[in-house]
């Protein structure tokens, strides 16, 4: 009897060793194969890599941040890249949500700089006076307004601050106008071309397609008053954000605006111990996933634990806890 327990023992205590010593071996869905969200996929695979040579994070390329909620409530995926926004409606059971999805947890915030712009033709903003986005409404411009395709997160930014400054779409067709959904990319060319006089998206500044926007079209950019801005963070969750005069040739001013943020979010299911090897991976190897971009440079370690919608996991919070970033 004492040589049984005594081999009890030992198998416990390997046992315990080895689920202690397990490697990270998790998916990631993120969004399309060639974007920002693949790369910091890869910039995260190599940060647990730098602690463990075993650690495995495999990108699954997805819809994007509405489908990767939707994988994670159902939790068939470890992690998700998901923006801010999406985060908030998948918790209150919005559009396109048919319930509050409840078992989300933070593991790291990766960027908060992804502004709402909204770019005007310069000639239709000198003829109806508009330099606010407060303006459109009462102007009676008959505008065509780009707003990204539906299922993307910027659309459903775009047409609640639109609404709040008082364009909502029934106003915009009372004005002789309409909205014309299109991609980042294509909004550029409708610009380029004159089928749309404005263009909307919230991705980061000089962006290539706005790049385009601004190079190729004469163009303003909309100042956004204050209260569309406080109204666009209590419903999203998301942060106010200023565009430096100066980023777009014909902006010479500051332009305050709210902005999207992106983090990964795993769900109560994941294993403590696991989370916290995320959290500490991310954390120690930060310039891993700093340098997959030039767009990521300016991702800290405050940074990392400084968003608000969602509870931290708690295996990542005793390392961000220990490291002093949050309490």
């Amino acid at each position: 009897m004492k040589f049984k327990s005594i081999a009890l023992a030992i198998s416990v205590a390997m046992s315990t060793t080895f689920a202690h010593a397990e490697s990270i071996n998790m998916n990631l869905s993120g969004g399309n194969p060639g974007g920002l969200w693949s790369l910091l996929g890869a910039g995260m695979d190599r940060a647990v890599k730098a602690d463990d040579a075993n650690a495995v994070i495999t990108y699954q390329a997805t819809g994007g941040g509405f489908a990767n909620l939707a994988l994670l409530g159902a939790n068939r995926t470890d992690m998700g890249l998901v923006h801010d926004a999406e985060v908030k409606l998948a918790l209150d059971g919005q559009e396109p949500f048919k319930a509050p999805i409840t078992n989300l947890q933070a593991i790291g915030y990766m960027y908060n700089w992804a502004p709402m712009h909204f770019f005007l033709n310069q000639s239709i903003a000198e003829q109806y006076k508009i330099d606010s986005l407060d303006d459109l409404a009462s102007s009676g411009a008959p505008l065509t307004i780009g707003i990204n395709r539906s299922g993307n997160i910027t659309s459903d930014v775009a047409l609640f601050m639109l609404a709040e400054a008082g364009l909502t779409e029934e106003k915009l067709e009372a004005n002789g106008g309409s909205f014309v959904r299109a991609g980042a990319n294509e909004q550029g060319e409708l610009m380029q071309d004159g089928r749309i006089e404005m263009a909307t998206n919230g991705i980061f500044i000089r962006h290539s397609s706005f790049r385009a926007i601004d190079e190729n079209t004469d163009v303003v950019l909309l100042n956004v008053p204050q209260n569309v801005i406080d109204a666009a963070n209590k419903a999203f969750g998301t942060s106010s954000f200023t565009i430096p005069g100066g980023s777009y040739s014909k902006q010479t001013s500051d332009v305050q605006t709210m902005a999207l943020g992106a983090m990964v979010v795993a769900t109560d299911a994941m294993p403590d111990e696991m989370a916290s090897k995320l959290a500490s991976g991310f954390l120690d190897n930060i310039d891993e996933i700093r340098n997959v971009h030039k767009a990521m440079n300016a991702l800290n370690p405050e940074l990392m634990v400084s968003q608000t919608v969602l509870p931290f996991h708690p295996g990542a919070a005793a390392v961000y806890r220990e490291a002093g970033l949050i309490k």
